[in-house]
């Protein structure tokens, strides 16, 4: 599969990842104490986090292909 192709498909695989990570922290988070110090740590970390688990993704796409 060339890389054209694998950053397509990885585009929208990231869109639906951003968009179902977001609705879970979400749920989530509709579920703490309402206390704004355990939100605001919760949100921060839940905001920073995302980021790790679309690194196999990020690099999957990148790979280099020879065609394309």
């Amino acid at each position: 599969m060339g890389v054209r192709t694998r950053k397509f498909i990885g585009a929208f695989l990231l869109v639906a990842f951003v968009c179902a990570y977001a609705v879970g922290v979400v749920m989530v988070g509709e579920h703490l104490p309402d206390l704004a110090w355990v939100k605001g740590v919760y949100f921060a970390v839940a905001g920073l986090a995302w980021g790790a688990p679309i690194l196999p993704l990020l690099s999957w796409m990148n790979r280099g292909g020879g065609e394309g």
